[in-house]
């Protein structure tokens, strides 16, 4: 009985299917995925960066509900679609929180908000110096997750934060993967003083503590977001080209690369169409992994100060600002975003398990 030639694939495909955690790992990733892309659209504020800060309404618990006085402002800026969904919206909105408000003969009347049962301040605005469109009103927020230190949406900063934690995922492990692919191929197929000189240099990568080469990368090539992603990646090809080595050593001899090099194929076409597509296994189930590392290590960068940078929205960052309320009685504000990272690493974990039963021929 002869197979097609997807057959495997299709194989590995039902084995993956049946596994649960695999599949709703799988579900979740692409839903933060669609929701790092799509942050804007969501977040609450929807600001560049969800900066938009209150200060009189710092460190509320989750679901504080507040008035908002928005004051609009004639000045316009020039924002297409694409870029106020992927970007944000460019606003200079000012925005008062009021504990209450009066309208009387077009004067509007409001107390600014006050915490800790003080008096706030209380301001009038003649609402005949505003044109038609642009004079103050009044509307409701509920800040679902509360308000950060300086008073900004904590769900929109979780939203936003999402997209630096999934794409230093993705640009790092591809960097890793076409670093450690070549390093591999190449120490692994021609060997000798080739396999030497690679193996050099991975021992020596390996031996640095990742974090402490990752400062120093970053250090070299300056802070920033894309360092970052740089960085992290030039971090982890070690992993992947030794798998790849190894995985390569023992398939050159096989009878079917025998074969290619006595058809005259060059080395170039037996290690891509040959040799690469028959080890890809492995290297996917490490990139899950990597992905997963990829993310801790952002997170740990933004935590000590070297990653994203301010505004910037990073989980890693959020809880920097808000570990030290932990003790003070409000540790969701630390809480919440190192469950997002705990979520998002069990996530890639957990995928990468279910790839690897997937993706065993001998099971």
């Amino acid at each position: 009985m002869t197979q097609s030639p997807g057959s495997l694939s299709k194989l590995a495909l039902q084995k993956f299917k049946k596994n649960f955690w695999g599949v709703f790992s799988f579900g979740f990733i692409v839903l933060v995925g669609l929701i790092s892309i799509f942050a804007y659209v969501l977040a609450p504020d929807n600001s560049q960066h969800a900066n938009q800060m209150h200060l009189a309404i710092h460190s509320k618990k989750p679901g504080f509900t507040v008035d908002m006085l928005v004051m609009p402002t004639s000045e316009k800026v020039q924002q297409n679609f694409f870029n106020r969904i992927f970007f944000g919206e460019k606003t200079f909105e000012t925005e008062i929180p009021i504990s209450e408000h009066t309208i009387l003969k077009n004067q509007l009347t409001y107390t600014e908000y006050a915490s800790d049962n003080l008096n706030g301040q209380v301001k009038t605005l003649n609402l005949n110096q505003y044109q038609e469109g642009n004079k103050p009103y009044v509307e409701s927020k509920t800040f679902v997750f509360g308000t950060d230190k300086y008073g900004r949406d904590l769900l929109s900063r979780v939203l936003v934060g999402a997209r630096i934690s999934f794409f230093i995922g993705f640009i790092a492990v591809f960097i890793s993967l076409v670093v450690g692919i070549l390093m591999g191929s190449l120490a692994g197929y021609f060997g000798g003083k080739v396999d030497a000189i690679i193996m050099w240099l991975i021992n020596v990568s390996w031996s640095i503590p990742t974090l402490l080469l990752v400062i120093a990368i970053t250090l070299a090539l300056g802070k920033g977001f894309w360092q970052v992603f740089i960085a992290v990646g030039l971090t982890m090809w070690v992993e992947v080209a030794r798998v790849v080595r190894g995985q390569v050593m023992s398939v050159k001899e096989m009878q079917y690369v025998t074969a290619a090099r006595a058809l005259g194929f060059n080395d170039f076409r037996i290690i891509t169409k040959h040799i690469l597509p028959n080890i890809m296994a492995p290297v996917i189930v490490i990139s899950a992994a990597n992905f997963a590392a990829a993310i801790l290590i952002e997170s740990g960068l933004s935590f000590l100060g070297i990653g994203a940078q301010p505004p910037m929205s990073s989980w890693g960052a959020m809880i920097k600002d808000h570990y030290n309320y932990i003790i003070l009685g409000k540790p969701y504000l630390a809480l919440i975003p190192g469950f997002c990272i705990m979520s998002l690493v069990m996530a890639f974990m957990l995928i990468g398990n279910a790839l690897r039963d997937a993706l065993d021929v001998r099971s």
